[in-house]
């Protein structure tokens, strides 16, 4: 078991470390990919995390499940419209969903990507109106490039694989603008969540705050398990991780985790010297308007839900509307989709201040505070 506030997963049968763990699942000889090929996840999370045969641990998420009942859902299939994420007067549609997953991969370009889910859609099929969703939304700045790797150096995020393999197990195609009304999810959920987190990072995504951070580092309050701060560390950024461990998780990927409520932690200098990360802060309390309230630096990341479904900091509003009614100080400069699991629309925000009190810190986005697509 891991110790809490330290790396590892609890109830692994042997010591589990992260960065060991990214480097085997760059060499991966299938142990742990080739059963996803088969729908097994029980199989490659247990080897994955090195998980007793036995393994009878309850993740508790959206649904309170143990590793057995999840794949037991999973071989269940459509049934009990456990698919049922697109339905039109005509029937359930055929998803494209190699198209929606590869606009988030590092070795493309999302841009590009995104230009080939509208170019080579059909009128009024699934993939056109995804693409309808996801396009006209996404502002992004012109002076931050995100550089395309080959597929030999590939950005290593078992996440992204774990999620692509998702939507293909669930036939998701990426969302559209009826996904709001989506009430149903997927077992596989708390499985992600516990090993990974509540969003899925994408390589564009972590490039940019990488880029945004360039001199100041990162400052990510309510970080959970730490998975979005390992990434970005991996990348060479200096990440401050603050979270006050009210929440359980499986697998710990850093083992500083600054055990403190956020708010409190912020009073002590605002965050004036940092780039202020939120990934997929919860509406049930006033933690998000509290952190967003006192913040005196100049750049804030958040992570979260890109629809009017409530599930992230505000269940009346989307962050982009809150900020531009509660804090008109601030600029959205940037929003990009997320990989979302199935029935969700999330995405990646950018808000930098119109007036930066930190002074000329080479911000990029500052010198495009102004900028209007």
């Amino acid at each position: 078991m891991a110790p809490a506030g330290k790396a590892g997963t609890v109830d692994s049968s042997k010591s589990w470390d992260p960065k060991k763990f990214i480097l085997e699942w760059e060499k991966d000889s299938g142990a742990i990919v080739k059963p996803l090929g088969d729908n097994d996840l029980e199989t490659s999370i247990k080897k994955a995390f090195a998980l007793k045969w036995s393994d009878s641990y309850v993740y508790h998420a959206t649904a309170s499940v143990t590793l057995h009942q999840v794949q037991i859902a999973i071989n269940a299939g459509d049934k009990h419209g456990m698919h049922a994420w697109y339905v039109d007067d005509e029937g359930k549609q055929a998803p494209d969903i190699e198209a929606y997953t590869a606009i988030f991969a590092s070795t493309t370009s999302t841009a590009a990507a995104l230009t080939a889910l509208t170019s080579n859609a059909k009128k009024d099929s699934l993939r056109a109106s995804i693409a309808a969703n996801l396009i006209p939304q996404r502002l992004f700045l012109p002076n931050i490039k995100i550089p395309k790797r080959k597929p030999v150096t590939a950005h290593q995020n078992p996440y992204l694989d774990y999620w692509a393999w998702s939507c293909r197990c669930l036939e998701w195609a990426g969302p559209n603008a009826a996904t709001v009304r989506v009430r149903i999810s997927h077992h596989i959920l708390p499985i992600l969540y516990h090993h990974f987190g509540c969003v899925c990072p994408s390589f564009e995504a972590l490039e940019i705050i990488r880029q945004l951070a360039h001199r100041w580092g990162v400052l990510e309050l309510g970080s959970g398990n730490g998975y979005w701060a390992f990434m970005l560390r991996q990348l060479g950024v200096s990440v401050t991780a603050v979270d006050n461990g009210d929440s359980l998780w499986r697998t710990m990927w850093i083992d500083d985790t600054v055990r403190e409520d956020g708010v409190r932690y912020l009073g002590l200098s605002g965050g004036r010297h940092a780039v202020l990360l939120l990934v997929y802060p919860q509406t049930t309390t006033a933690f998000t308007k509290s952190v967003l309230a006192n913040y005196r630096g100049d750049t804030i990341c958040v992570a979260g839900t890109q629809n009017k479904n409530g599930f992230t900091a505000f269940s009346d509003r989307t962050i982009d509307e809150y900020m531009r009614e509660e804090h008109p100080e601030f600029k959205m400069v940037i929003q990009t989709p997320l990989p979302s699991f199935a029935g969700k629309d999330e995405a990646f925000f950018v808000f930098e201040r119109l007036e930066r009190r930190v002074g000329d810190r080479g911000s990029l986005v500052g010198e495009y505070a102004s900028y209007s697509p």
